[in-house]
């Protein structure tokens, strides 16, 4: 059963929400989180990417990092930016994009519930980018992002959800320039605070939607602080993490696309040969071809676009993870055909998510006379089924809209 608990926020004051919130740190780049960073001096990007006000040389993983991300936190609270809550409470976060609402409840999860398999993971990690994140939470002495997560919500918990939201007012409320809305209210009555506990210690299963790194992180700095107080009792807060929960069926799994450089030196015509054994090809003159259905795929080549359908034979008696596309797609393409052979460290395979347009992919492809390929995205259900069976996805398997944002609730250690 799932442990989740209220917590005292450190969290903006109403007026700077807005300018406070700011996209994870793993989704934009150094150049673009200066950018950032140097036109909004609140942006939480300044803690989760504080190289942004070092030197242009510095390394990432450089120590002065680190402390400059406590310093500009420990600046924020010190000038009433970010204030902590007084009391332990749960908080709802609703998210709307283009129409689309999901809204989960933030609070924090336990750290023994990721070691002992509670909270599901479905993904490797790699471990550069954990001792990045050690080192942030340990400085900071705080979660400064939220794990994403979902789970099968108990229709009791969804009515008092709804309920708290009809019957009081936001405690934020904007809209970012890229039109995504976020609504947050504050639960601070006992009596739904022990509702909401009493409901998650009915859930058997809590699922990371996004946020790997910082989860394993967040566990790992936990430990550590557990061998530093070998009196701890369990109830410190460092044996929780930062986490906000969400109905699995309101979530936006987007496409995660790929573009190979080049055609490992096969002519096109070959190139598209040798993908006739596997699929049903089909060109698409004139317009971008998007799938609308699982097995199915865009492709763009020497300026055609193309779409792709595997046969049955090459997934029908595959396991989960063989039947995702972005699987059928390494296994039959990217490997046998275009020397992909591990798409985590091969330079040659770039990867772009979310609401990227076809044509985009088709100008980068394009410009070195590579390929594109639009994939249709993988659904919750698979994600589930696959971590409920200890297995692992593909990386770059899922690719989740909208984001979450960070600086809106930080979890003090």
């Amino acid at each position: 059963m799932a442990v989740f608990h209220a917590f005292r926020a450190l969290r903006p004051t109403p007026e700077k929400a807005a300018d406070v919130a700011a996209l994870p740190y793993d989704v934009v780049n150094r150049e673009e989180a200066k950018s950032i960073g140097d036109e909004n001096p609140l942006s939480f990007l300044h803690i989760d990417r504080p190289e942004m006000d070092l030197e242009p040389e510095t390394d990432l993983y450089d120590d002065r990092v680190y402390e400059k991300a406590k310093e500009n936190l420990d600046n924020m609270e010190e000038k009433g930016i970010l204030v902590q809550d007084q009391k332990a409470c749960y908080y709802i976060y609703e998210l709307v994009r283009k129409g689309k609402t999901q809204t989960g409840i933030v609070g924090c999860s336990s750290i023994d519930d990721y070691m002992n398999g509670v909270v599901k993971k479905h993904e490797l990690t790699r471990e550069d980018k954990e001792q990045d994140r050690i080192h942030h939470v340990d400085s900071c002495n705080a979660n400064t992002g939220p794990i994403f997560l979902a789970c099968r919500y108990p229709d009791s918990l969804l009515t008092l959800m709804n309920n708290w939201k009809d019957h009081h007012e936001a405690a934020y409320d904007f809209t970012e320039e890229d039109q995504i809305t976020h609504r947050v209210w504050v639960i601070d009555e006992d009596e739904v605070i022990s509702e909401i506990n009493k409901e998650f210690a009915g859930i058997d299963s809590l699922y990371i939607a996004d946020g790997h790194h910082r989860a394993a992180s967040a566990v790992k700095v936990g430990l550590k602080r557990r061998e530093q107080n070998p009196g701890y009792t369990g109830e410190e807060e460092f044996n929780y993490f930062l986490s906000v929960v969400f109905p699995y069926d309101q979530l936006c799994i987007l496409p995660y696309n790929r573009i190979v450089k080049d055609l490992n030196g096969l002519t096109v015509k070959a190139f598209l040969g040798a993908l006739k054994f596997n699929f049903e090809l089909m060109l698409m003159p004139g317009f971008p071809c998007k799938p609308v259905e699982k097995h199915c795929m865009g492709m763009y080549v020497d300026g055609q676009w193309y779409h792709l359908k595997a046969w049955p034979d090459i997934y029908e008696k595959k396991d989960v993870v063989g039947q995702l596309d972005v699987s059928i797609l390494q296994e039959k393409v990217l490997r046998p055909v275009l020397g992909i052979e591990d798409p985590r460290t091969d330079q040659r395979i770039s990867f772009v998510g979310g609401s990227h347009k076809a044509a985009e992919l088709a100008e980068i492809a394009d410009r070195t006379g590579g390929v594109a390929f639009v994939m249709y995205p993988t659904s919750m259900e698979d994600l589930m089924k696959i971590a409920d069976e200890n297995k692992l996805m593909p990386p770059k398997s899922t690719w989740f809209e909208p984001k979450l944002r960070s600086g809106l609730f930080i979890h003090k250690l």
